[in-house]
C-alpha cells in the first residue's frame, strides 16, 4: 500500500526520510540566537574646553560661542565607532574641568568590563585618526577615559580646579596601595597623604597630590562614586578639588623659614627702591642742574621783573677802578678760564688764605662761561650734628630727592632684630660712608645726562645758525668757476680740482670755524663742580674722602669740570691721593698788594657816598690791613658807621689780639692742653714774627721747643695763625696767617703782664731741661770717677774717661750758667708782675 502511495506521487516532488527530518530540526535549532541585551556606559572626553582656574578665568566667554559646535563635531565623530554596536545617547559637557561627559549603549553577551576596555580603545583610535577631534584650541587629539563612577558635573562658581584631590571615605578607610593604583593611570602623583583624626560625624579622607591640574580633573571624572571593596566592607568614593593654599600656609611658611624669606624680601625692596626711586632722584638732581624749578628762570618771572623793577631800579655800570682793584685775581682767573675751555683730565685746586676772594673769582669764572653748575659746601655740611643731618645736607645740596632719613634708624633696628632671628645681619642698614657715596654716584648719572642733553642743545642751535648763515660766500664761488676759461680748465692737471678743494676747505673761513664749533660744543656741554671750604677745620674725613674719589672719578671719566676750592695747599693731598695717575692744577690766590688794597677801599667808600679823604697816616693804617678783603670789607663797614679810619684800624687789631690769645694759648693751662702744640711753641713763633715779616721754615725747626717736629706748624697753618710759602713743593718761609697779624703779634708780645707770663712759663721748662742735663751729667761723671779708679791708667796715651769727663763739665758749666741767666731773667720778670699788678 505504502508503494502504491509512492508510485502516485509525481516525480518532481522529493519526499524526505526520516532521517532527513531529524536533521533539519536540529540545524534549525542552533540557528536561532538569544536576543542580547543592551547595557549603558559612559567616557569621558578630556581638553575639549580648557580647565578653568577661577571663577575670573576670561577663557569661559572665549569658548561659550563654540560650546555648541564642538560638541556636535564630538558626537559625529564617535559616533563611527561601530564596536558592540555602539550607539551614542548623549554628549554632556562639564566646561569647568574641560571635558565632555559620552553616554551611549551597547550590546555584549558576556563580562562587561572587557567590552568596556574594547569601546574605550576603539573611541581612542577614532579620536586620533583622521587629524583628531575639533577642540577650542583647533583639531586635537584629546584622551577618552572610561568612567568608572557615577559623574557628577556640577558648575559651583567657588570650586575651581587644582592639582590636589581631596578623596573622602563614605565606608572604611581605603588602603593607600588602593588608592594608587586606581588614580596612577590617569598622571603622576607626587604624594598621596593618609587619613588624619577628624571630629565626629564628618568623613575620613585622603589627599593625592598630583603633578598636573589636568591629571587631577580626569581623575575627579572618572573615579568620583566609585565604590572600592575593602576589608571592612565597600566604599564609596566622594572626591573634591582642595585649595593648593591652606590657611595661614604663607605665615607659617615665613615663621619657619626666616633664613629664606627675609634675604628675599630685602633683595625685592632693594630692587623696588632702585627701579623706583633711583629715576626720581636722578632726574630730581637733573632738575635742581637746568634750573627747572627756579622761579627766575620763568618766563613769565623774567617779563614781570624787565616790566617793573627794572624799569624803576636802574643797574648802576661797574667803574672802571674796579678792574684795577682786582688785577692780581687776573692770573688765577685765566688759568680757570683756561682749565674750563679744554676737556678735564685733572683736577683744578684753588687755594688762598680766607678772605683772598676765591668764591668772588670762581664766581666770576663761572658766571662767564654760562655753563651749569653745581656747588657743594663742605663747611656747611660739617655743621651737622649727627650722620643722618650730614646724609641730608648732601642730598639737599645736590638736588637729591626722595631721600627716608629716618629709615636708617628703623633698618638698625631690623638688622639687630634678624640677627637674633636668622644669625646674621640682614644688610638693610648702610653705613655713613655708604650713603653718601649712592648720593654722590646719582649725581654723577645726572651730570652725565645734563651734558648729553646740553649737548644736543648746543647741536640744536648751531643746526639753526647754519641754516640761518648767508650764501654771499657760495655764490662768490660759483661766479668764480664761470669766469675760469676753458683752456685753463683744460691744461690743469688732473688732480688740480681735488687739491683746490682741499686748499678751499682749509683756507675757507667759515668752514674752519664751523669745524671748531664742533670741537667746542662738547666742551660747552660739560657742567661744573664746584666743591667750596674742602678740608675745613671741623670737616669730617669720611665726607672728604668721599668728595676727594667722586671729584677725581668725574675727571677722569670726563663727566664735568672739577674745581675745588681750600684755604691752604696743604688740603690737596687726599685729591692728589684720589687722582694718581695725573697731577692737579694748582691755582693760588694770595693777598693783594697795598696800592690795590687803598683803592678798594677807596672805591667801596665812594660807593657808599662816605666823602673820605685817607691822610699819609691813615693810608699807613690802612697797609697794616695788607690786602686780605675780610679785613678791608670790615674797615669799610665801620667807617660807613663813622668810625675813624686809624680808630676802625685799631679795633681790628685789638680784636685780633683777643682772638689769638684764646685761639694760640687758649683761656688757661687745661684749655691750652687741647691745642695740638705748646704755649712755648705758640710763643716762639709769635715773638719772631713780631719782629720780621718772615722766618726760615728748618731754622725754626732745629732750637727748642720745635726740635724737627713739624706737626705743630702744620696745626697752626691749618688754624689760620701762620702761612707757610713753598718753592717747588718744599716749604721755606713762615709768615703770619693775615698781614694784620704781623701787628697783632707786635701787640701781643709788647703787653708787659702777658709777655712776663709767657717768658715765665717758657723760661721754666728751659731752667727744668738745663737742670735735667746737670743731673745726668754729674751721675755720669761718678760712673767715669769708678772707671777711673778700676781701670789702668797712662801717661803716654790718653784716658777716654778724663775726655768724656772733660766733656761733660763743659757741658754742665754751659747748662749751669744758662740756668743762672733764665733764674734771673724769672726774677726780673716776676718783679715786673708784681709790679703792675
Amino acid at each position: 500500500m505504502f508503494r502504491r502511495a509512492l508510485r502516485s506521487v509525481p516525480r518532481h516532488h522529493v519526499i524526505r526520510s526520516p532521517g532527513n527530518f531529524r536533521n533539519f530540526f536540529s540545524l534549525t535549532e542552533s540557528e536561532v540566537q538569544v536576543p542580547v541585551p543592551e547595557r549603558d556606559g559612559c567616557v569621558f572626553v578630556d581638553s575639549v574646553f580648557p580647565v578653568l582656574l577661577g571663577k575670573f578665568d576670561l577663557r569661559r566667554y572665549f569658548v561659550a560661542p563654540q560650546k555648541d559646535t564642538l560638541l556636535t563635531n564630538l558626537q559625529k565623530k564617535l559616533s563611527n565607532v561601530k564596536t558592540h554596536d555602539l550607539r551614542i545617547l548623549s554628549v554632556e559637557p562639564h566646561p569647568k574641568d574641560g571635558g565632555v561627559f559620552v553616554k551611549f549603549k551597547y550590546k555584549a553577551s558576556g563580562a562587561e568590563e572587557p567590552a568596556l576596555n574594547v569601546i574605550e580603545e576603539s573611541l581612542r583610535q577614532e579620536a586620533r585618526m583622521n587629524g583628531g577631534i575639533a577642540t577650542w584650541l583647533g583639531p586635537r587629539t584629546p584622551n577618552v577615559w572610561l568612567v568608572k563612577g557615577s559623574p557628577w558635573t556640577e558648575d559651583i562658581i567657588g570650586r575651581s580646579a587644582s592639582g590636589i584631590l581631596k578623596v573622602s571615605f563614605e565606608g572604611p578607610d581605603v588602603p593607600e596601595e588602593t588608592l594608587y593604583r586606581l588614580f596612577r593611570p590617569y598622571g603622576r602623583i607626587e604624594e598621596v597623604i593618609q587619613p588624619t583624626p577628624v571630629p565626629a560625624g564628618m568623613q575620613r579622607f585622603s589627599t593625592i597630590h598630583f603633578n598636573r591640574i589636568h591629571s587631577a580633573t580626569v581623575a575627579r571624572n572618572v573615579i568620583y562614586g566609585l565604590q572600592v571593596p575593602t576589608s571592612g566592607g565597600p566604599t564609596r568614593l566622594r572626591i573634591s578639588y582642595a585649595s593648593p593654599i591652606e590657611a595661614h600656609i604663607i605665615r607659617d611658611w615665613i615663621t619657619n623659614h626666616p633664613k629664606i624669606f627675609l634675604p628675599i624680601l630685602f633683595f625685592l625692596l632693594g630692587t623696588l627702591t632702585y627701579t623706583i626711586f633711583d629715576p626720581i632722584r636722578i632726574h630730581m638732581v637733573e632738575a635742581k642742574l637746568l634750573d627747572w624749578f627756579d622761579l627766575k628762570e620763568f618766563k613769565v618771572y623774567k617779563w614781570l621783573r624787565a616790566n617793573t623793577l627794572e624799569r624803576i631800579y636802574s643797574k648802576s655800570e661797574a667803574l672802571p677802578a674796579e678792574k684795577q682793584i682786582w688785577k692780581e685775581r687776573e692770573d688765577a682767573e685765566r688759568a680757570i678760564q683756561a682749565y674750563l675751555s679744554d676737556l678735564p683730565s685733572t683736577v683744578t685746586f684753588v687755594h688762598g688764605p680766607q678772605g683772598s676772594g676765591k668764591n668772588t673769582m670762581i664766581a666770576s669764572a663761572l658766571k662767564s662761561a654760562e655753563r651749569k653748575s653745581l656747588v657743594i659746601d663742605c663747611r656747611e655740611l660739617s655743621k651737622a650734628s649727627s650722620d643722618a643731618q650730614l646724609v641730608a645736607g648732601l642730598a639737599k645740596q645736590t638736588g637729591y630727592w626722595p631721600i627716608f632719613s629716618f629709615l636708617n634708624s628703623l633698618n638698625n633696628l631690623i638688622d639687630l632684630a634678624s640677627v637674633g632671628v636668622i644669625g646674621q645681619k640682614a644688610g638693610l642698614s648702610r653705613s655713613v660712608d655708604e650713603q653718601l657715596q649712592q648720593i654722590l654716584d646719582t649725581v654723577a648719572l645726572a651730570l652725565r645726562n645734563v651734558s648729553d642733553k646740553q649737548h644736543k642743545a648746543i647741536t640744536k642751535k648751531m643746526k639753526a645758525k647754519e641754516r640761518e648763515r648767508p650764501t654771499d660766500q657760495l655764490d662768490k664761488k660759483k661766479a668764480n668757476q664761470r669766469e675760469e676759461s676753458p683752456n685753463e680748465k683744460a691744461n690743469a692737471p688732473p688732480d688740480a680740482d681735488q687739491k683746490q678743494a682741499q686748499k678751499t676747505s682749509l683756507t675757507d673761513p667759515g668752514r674752519k670755524k664751523e669745524n671748531e664749533g664742533n670741537d667746542i660744543q662738547a666742551v660747552e656741554a660739560l657742567p661744573i663742580v664746584v666743591i667750596r671750604n674742602f678740608a675745613g677745620k671741623t670737616a669730617r674725613e669720611d665726607l672728604l674722602n668721599g668728595l676727594a674719589q667722586w671729584a677725581a672719578k668725574l675727571a677722569e671719566n670726563q663727566i664735568a669740570h672739577v674745581i675745588v676750592i681750600s684755604d691752604n695747599r696743604e688740603n690737596s693731598k687726599k685729591v692728589a691721593k684720589a687722582l694718581q695717575s695725573k697731577p692737579l692744577n694748582f691755582v693760588a690766590l694770595y693777598d693783594a698788594d697795598e696800592t690795590s688794597a687803598l683803592a678798594f677801599v677807596q672805591e667801596k667808600l665812594h660807593e657808599a657816598d662816605v666823602d673820605v679823604t685817607l691822610s699819609r697816616e691813615e693810608k699807613t693804617y690802612v697797609q697794616r690791613l695788607g690786602g686780605r678783603s675780610v679785613d678791608l670789607e670790615s674797615l669799610i663797614n665801620k667807617v660807613r658807621s663813622g668810625m675813624g679810619v686809624k680808630e676802625a684800624v685799631e679795633d681790628i687789631v685789638n680784636r685780633g689780639v683777643g682772638e689769638l690769645r684764646k685761639n694760640a694759648f687758649g683761656d688757661d693751662a687745661e684749655d691750652a692742653k687741647n691745642f695740638p702744640w705748646t704755649r712755648g711753641q705758640a710763643w716762639t713763633l709769635l715773638n719772631l714774627l713780631s719782629r720780621n715779616p718772615e722766618v726760615p721754615y728748618h731754622q725754626i725747626l732745629v732750637d727748642y721747643p720745635f726740635k724737627g717736629d713739624e706737626s705743630p706748624l702744620r696745626s697752626m697753618e691749618h688754624a689760620e695763625l701762620i702761612t707757610i710759602a713753598t718753592r717747588d713743593g718744599l716749604p721755606t718761609v713762615i709768615r703770619p696767617g693775615k698781614p694784620v697779624y704781623r701787628w697783632v703779634f707786635e701787640r701781643l708780645v709788647n703787653d708787659p703782664i702777658f709777655r712776663a707770663t709767657q717768658e715765665i712759663e717758657f723760661n721754666n721748662r728751659l731752667v727744668s731741661i738745663a737742670e735735667t742735663t746737670i743731673q745726668s751729667c754729674e751721675e755720669e761723671l761718678l760712673k767715669l770717677v769708678e772707671i777711673g779708679k778700676n781701670g789702668p791708667s797712662s801717661w803716654l796715651t790718653e784716658d777716654p774717661s778724663s775726655r768724656r769727663s772733660q766733656y761733660l763739665l763743659k757741658k754742665m758749666m754751659e747748662s749751669e750758667r744758662k740756668l743762672e741767666v733764665l733764674e734771673r731773667k724769672n726774677a726780673e720778670l716776676k718783679k715786673t708782675l708784681s709790679k703792675l699788678s
